[in-house]
């Protein structure tokens, strides 16, 4: 079922609130002084808490598990921190054809996904076989599809949604807009938010995100990019660390915080209760041993395993030491999170489907997606 945006007034708490009532407070929307607040200065555990409170009110105990098909690494774009960027001569480049996507897609599905998510590099390739390729997975599979191709023209993002595309996930990268120039040669960010823009008007649901730690972010910038997002009110946000990738100009940079990562995260479940936040791959990259298992602590409540074919994944190196996150990962992070196993992910669509109609009836019903 489509996700719904979330609603212009989400249930939210104030610091105070956090500080004395173990329930969230429903007030119009958070400040910029309240969000500074809970990012920088409110003790972890109890941001934490508030943050799962918040999830398990507004999104129940379930966690959507995203099948991630990364179909391409051709990229025309030249990034200074992704190792897809164009001017990356050590990478050897891939594109999947329309066949070899299929299958990966089918052993998604047959793993218990409740979505694909098509991802690539940005590149002018023909938009009528991308077009084609969601066609022919939504009538063989009847998921949603989730596109994450980057800036295109709008007839393009047109004809996709047409062919049956459910939502687009178009990260911001930073509300800092001379830091977005900077990052990204060539390219502004007024562009990049008129994209959004044009998705959630032809219909999409639109998912954004931002960097954590990238080089040149101020503190500040993390505060705008929150407040970016709520604004935009997307239905779904994903926040990660930086990571640096070595063939990149910014190769030699330290790494995000994980740290600072999470409590962006819970943050986030605070100013947009109803959206999905992705405990990214970047966390379980840089926190091997419980970094997802953390982000749904957080407030999490989507993990995406990937289904690229095993032979290329690694050269869909968009940042170095890329931890490989399959369902055996999903499950061992929804376990620690703290689900009991009748709540994991089975390997059949039927039992995924099943689990959501208990959902239902536990989790009260909202304006976004249970």
């Amino acid at each position: 079922m489509p996700e719904s945006a979330p609603p212009s007034s989400p249930v939210t708490a104030s610091p105070e609130a956090a500080r004395s009532s173990a329930a969230p407070t429903s007030i119009p929307a958070l400040s910029r002084a309240e969000v500074r607040e809970l990012l920088f200065d409110l003790p972890w555990p109890e941001l934490r808490a508030l943050a799962h409170q918040c999830r398990l009110r507004h999104k129940g105990r379930h966690v959507h598990v995203r099948g991630l098909l990364e179909f391409s690494n051709v990229c025309r774009r030249n990034c200074r921190y992704c190792g897809l960027r164009h001017e990356n001569r050590h990478l050897a480049r891939y594109s999947l054809s329309a066949a070899e996507l299929l299958r990966a897609a089918s052993q998604a599905v047959a793993a218990g996904v409740d979505t694909l998510v098509l991802q690539s590099g940005e590149t002018a390739r023909n938009p009528l076989w991308l077009a084609q390729v969601v066609r022919g997975l939504k009538e063989r599979f009847g998921l949603p599809v989730t596109l994450s191709v980057g800036e295109q023209p709008r007839e393009w993002y047109a004809l996709w949604r047409e062919a049956g595309a459910d939502r687009f996930l178009l990260k911001h990268e930073t509300a800092d807009a001379r830091l977005y120039a900077a990052l990204h040669p060539g390219y502004r960010l007024a562009d990049r938010l008129r994209a959004l823009s044009w998705l959630a008007e032809l219909g999409y649901e639109v998912g954004s995100g931002f960097m954590v730690g990238v080089p040149g972010q101020r503190p500040e910038s993390l505060v705008d990019d929150i407040l970016l997002v709520r604004d935009m009110r997307v239905a779904m946000c994903g926040a990660g660390p930086f990571v640096p990738q070595a063939d990149t100009p910014l190769g030699r940079q330290p790494r995000g915080s994980t740290e600072l990562c999470l409590r962006v995260m819970a943050v986030l479940r605070l100013a947009l209760p109803r959206a999905n936040l992705p405990a990214t791959t970047a966390l379980a990259s840089l926190r091997p041993e419980d970094g997802q298992r953390q982000g749904l602590a957080a407030g999490g409540n989507v993990l995406m395993p990937s289904f690229t074919p095993a032979a290329l994944r690694a050269a869909y190196r968009i940042y170095d030491h890329k931890a490989v996150v399959d369902m055996d990962a999903v499950r061992r992070a929804i376990a620690d999170a703290g689900l009991d196993a009748d709540t994991l992910p089975g390997c059949t669509l039927k039992n995924w489907q099943a689990l959501q109609s208990v959902l239902d009836d536990i989790v009260p019903e909202t304006n976004g997606e249970a």
